[in-house]
């Protein structure tokens, strides 16, 4: 004779998940709540401004095999600075009509450990296909204006005078009138360097926001220093300086002993292995002319 067993009616199992009904009460498997800190009403969190450094990648076109054989090379000469690096894919020289297919480039990039997190300029049709792949939209590095405030400079010399000719003459009296000029003198802030005086080691960024970054110590492997202006390092360069980041194109790397493993001024970046052997361990200045980095070794 077989027993039959009655199935709790407040809870039923479905898809390895139970759920439970509103039926009934059970103390003994009442979960107990812990007691939630106190913070006097303060909120749990704050939106706040801020200037994050990013690497941009720049898409001159898109064919999946091509775009990861570059990649691979890319991240291949520096590893650990790739590492769940956050990008934002440039789209300025992008093919004007040029489809992209963003999912493809989003996995593409992961499987190098590269996060896309948003992108830069392109046509509105590529900035709403990069919307549907869940990517942040940013305005053009020159955008400044908006369109109801660009001035339309197709028009000739000739169009203008024709049009001017063609508007009556209007007589009108003049009257004189003196009025006071005040004179407003604008002072430049002059922005302060930023200073440090110990040695940066693995692990530690360090950023001058809007002026130069001055190290009075070593940077050790695996430390990364990064600077609006230039960067000056009175030691041993061993981690990863980054001058410029902003796009200042004269911005300069000055260090007593370079033995880098990476550097970039304004985005133009090179990693050891591109570092001429003669100028390791010696004194040396890296600037950027013609988009392209040049090392000087500094003579003392």
């Amino acid at each position: 004779m077989s027993s039959s067993v009655k199935a709790d009616p407040r809870k039923e199992q479905q898809n390895g998940f139970v759920f439970e009904g509103a039926g009934g009460h059970d103390q003994d498997n009442e979960p107990q709540l812990m007691n939630a800190p106190q913070h006097s009403g303060q909120p749990c969190m704050q939106l706040k401004g801020s200037l994050v450094p990013m690497t941009v990648l720049e898409l001159n076109y898109f064919e999946l095999n091509q775009f990861t054989q570059d990649l691979k090379a890319k991240t291949s000469q520096a590893p650990e600075f790739f590492e769940n690096l956050p990008i934002v894919i440039g789209l300025e020289k992008f093919e004007e009509h040029g489809n992209l297919p963003f999912q493809q480039l989003i996995e593409a990039c992961l499987e190098h450990s590269i996060k896309v997190v948003a992108v830069r300029g392109g046509s509105e049709l590529l900035q709403s296909a990069a919307k549907q792949a869940g990517l942040g939209l940013l305005a053009k590095q020159k955008e400044r204006a908006t369109k109801n405030d660009t001035i339309d400079a197709d028009v000739s010399a000739e169009t203008a005078i024709e049009k001017a000719a063609q508007t009556p003459t209007i007589y009108t009296q003049v009257e004189t009138v003196e009025i006071e000029v005040v004179k407003t003198v604008v002072e430049t802030v002059r922005q302060v360097s930023k200073v440090i005086h110990q040695t940066v080691r693995s692990g530690q960024q360090v950023y001058a926001s809007d002026g130069d970054l001055i190290i009075m110590a070593s940077v050790s492997a695996g430390a990364e220093i990064l600077a609006d202006g230039n960067v000056h390092v009175y030691g041993a360069l061993r981690g990863r300086a980054l001058a410029g980041v902003k796009g200042d194109t004269s911005a300069r790397i000055f260090c007593h002993k370079l033995d880098a493993e990476l550097v970039s001024v304004a985005g133009q970046y090179k990693v050891s292995e591109d570092i001429s052997k003669d100028l390791i361990g010696k004194s040396a200045q890296i600037y950027l002319e013609n988009d392209t980095l040049h090392f000087k070794e500094i003579e003392l």
